[in-house]
């Protein structure tokens, strides 16, 4: 598997989500699904502090789990976790304070998630949601005094505009602090249709240009638009389905067909091949699904192939 520089850190090419473990992915399948990533050469894994909230007795078990994972294998040290923290309240189920970027909710989410991971210091950390409210020197001010401490490396926004993420880190480079260096937001080649969830940031193309122009990595989640692609029925898919998705659905089976490729795969390799670091989080919970999914590694698609599929 080759690899993504992030920050100081040098990543596998793909991340592994481990929001379905601990919970819709228990024991032996979990242990399973962790080799198979392993032994294809991944090691950068995706959680966070509020999955799996929304389940009984779900809160906090993809930590828990993915610690469990490292413990068994030995692999504190040698893998890359990034988590995020700072969401706000679902309630009734994930209540939350108001200011839920305060000082001491990001230092009660960092040690939380430390104790369930059962590491001491956390890779890359994500912001889960960005809070407008909030000026960014506060923000890096309680991010760099956690780096400083050592409970965390390198420091990410998930779900934040580009230009919060801009104006964070142009005040990082004046201040000599430690900015953000990458973004998780959704992004496939499917359009997503508008959520319940406004503070989910789906990517744009005017975000593509400014990741162009700053090489800033996307880690995206999403990145198969919840199986949009391998389906032969995309009106099955309400979430990503429309005329303009169903025709980049229409043009990514036609060039599977014609390189010998799935579907999947080259709507990955397409994030893969944009003009700036992209790592694509796979969300698979099925032995297939993940070497269906690696396997969009070695699908090399050129320019024009890659604006084609987007644009016809």
């Amino acid at each position: 598997m080759k690899r993504q520089r992030v920050g100081e850190l040098e990543l596998s090419s793909f991340c592994l989500s481990a929001t379905a473990f601990g919970a819709g992915l228990r024991g032996d399948a979990m242990f399973r699904l962790y080799d198979d990533f392993r032994e294809a050469g991944g090691d950068f894994f995706d959680t966070a502090h509020c999955y799996c909230f929304w389940l009984e007795d779900g809160a906090g078990s993809s930590e828990r789990a993915l610690g469990e994972c490292l413990r068994r294998n030995g692999d504190g040290g040698k893998v890359f976790i990034g988590t995020k923290g700072g969401h706000p309240a679902v309630p009734p189920k994930y209540p939350r304070p108001d200011a839920f970027l305060a000082p001491e909710v990001l230092a009660s989410d960092i040690q939380e998630s430390q104790d369930r991971l059962g590491v001491e210091r956390i890779d890359l950390y994500f912001l889960h949601r960005d809070d407008p409210r909030v000026p960014v020197s506060e923000i890096l001010s309680v991010l760099n005094a956690e780096a400083d401490r050592g409970r965390i490396r390198c420091l990410g926004a998930s779900n934040w505009s580009t230009r919060r993420i801009e104006e964070a880190n142009v005040y990082a480079a004046r201040h000599g602090l430690r900015g953000f260096v990458a973004s998780q937001p959704q992004w496939s080649l499917a359009l997503p249709n508008a959520s319940g969830d406004p503070t989910m940031k789906s990517v744009t193309p005017e975000d593509e240009a400014w990741h162009a122009r700053h090489q800033l990595p996307v880690v995206a989640y999403s990145p198969t638009a919840c199986g949009y692609f391998a389906s032969e029925d995309p009106s099955a898919c309400r979430a990503f389905d429309s005329p303009a998705s169903r025709a980049r659905h229409h043009r990514a089976h036609q060039l599977a067909a014609e390189i010998g490729a799935t579907p999947n795969q080259i709507a990955l390799a397409w994030l893969m091949s944009q003009p700036f670091p992209v790592i694509p989080i796979l969300g698979a919970t099925k032995r297939g699904h993940l070497a269906d999914a690696l396997g969009a590694a070695s699908v090399q698609l050129s320019t024009a192939q890659r604006i084609w599929l987007r644009d016809g």
